[in-house]
């Protein structure tokens, strides 16, 4: 089965593909079965370093967790001119684990329709138009406010990815997220999401859709479905993982971050191997102790 990455284009606020699905929610729909992404929303006030340079700083969230975060693409114009930094936002994230533990964040926009439609009015279309505005397209008090939340809550997260490690009797989980090549051909090395929660040694190796809430520094599994068993690399000879010929994973998708900026390093868009296992070792397929990857 092939797989799809996404790292949804549609959620960067200003310069999306079209404002007015930003409207409806920040995060696109899954397309393929098998599709990688890394995306979710977190609320807080935006602290740059340097207030001269919005590019890098913190968010600090209503719960008083301050996160590191890197600003990229098009946002930037829009908190420029027209957000009030001082003021907590919905902001739409690609999620990163770092090294030492706890959470980077890299900014891709933010969820605030009542800011939007006013920001670029002209870019809507008629029929995109939420309910809670005005004919003059200026939103409508409590409806206006009620326009800016979303179904799933704060602090939401979506990660889909193949489950390299799991440990239940802890509640630690890595997903390897794979992600596209980039406009020069190269191919990003996947990118390792530390996660909270317990999912049985039975789906390792397996494609799984997770809904997780951000605690603190952390991610913490809500929800989870297993799509299905992921093909590992074949060896250099061509042959797969148990004698048949080697297939290749699926491909990766947007939603996930550039990979360019000083947060990831390399771990933009998806390459095709399949990270924790050698060439031609097959999946684990036993409930036997597994070493946790390293990022």
């Amino acid at each position: 089965m092939a797989v799809a990455t996404q790292f949804a284009p549609a959620t960067t606020g200003i310069g999306a593909p079209t404002i007015g699905f930003m409207r409806h929610h920040p995060i696109s729909p899954v397309t393929e079965p098998m599709q990688y992404r890394a995306i979710g929303v977190v609320r807080g006030v935006y602290v740059p370093s340097d207030p001269e340079q919005l590019t890098r700083g913190l968010i600090r969230t209503v719960d008083g967790v301050e996160i590191e975060a890197v600003v990229l693409g098009r946002l930037l114009t829009l908190m420029r001119r027209h957000l009030n930094l001082e003021e907590p936002h919905l902001w739409v994230v690609y999620p990163r684990s770092k090294e030492e533990e706890g959470l980077h964040l890299q900014m891709v926009g933010v969820w605030e329709p009542s800011t939007l439609a006013e920001a670029e009015p002209s870019d809507a279309p008629p029929e995109a138009e939420p309910s809670g505005e005005s004919a003059e397209g200026e939103p409508t008090g409590e409806k206006a406010e009620a326009s800016d939340q979303l179904p799933e809550g704060d602090d939401y997260v979506s990660v889909r990815g193949e489950l390299i490690y799991t440990r239940p009797e802890t509640g630690d989980l890595v997903v390897k997220v794979r992600q596209q090549p980039r406009p020069d051909g190269s191919r990003p090395v996947p990118f390792k999401l530390q996660l909270k929660g317990e999912v049985p040694l039975e789906h390792l190796r397996h494609f799984v859709a997770l809904n997780l809430r951000r605690q603190g520094q952390h991610l913490q599994l809500e929800s989870f479905e297993v799509i299905g068993p992921v093909a590992q690399r074949g060896t250099r000879g061509g042959k797969g993982t148990r004698g048949g010929k080697g297939r290749r994973d699926a491909k990766p998708g947007r939603d996930g971050g550039s990979g360019r900026d000083g947060g990831s390093g390399r771990d933009a868009k998806p390459a095709r191997d399949g990270g924790g296992n050698k060439p031609g070792h097959a999946a684990a397929s036993r409930p036997s102790p597994v070493s946790r990857p390293s990022l």
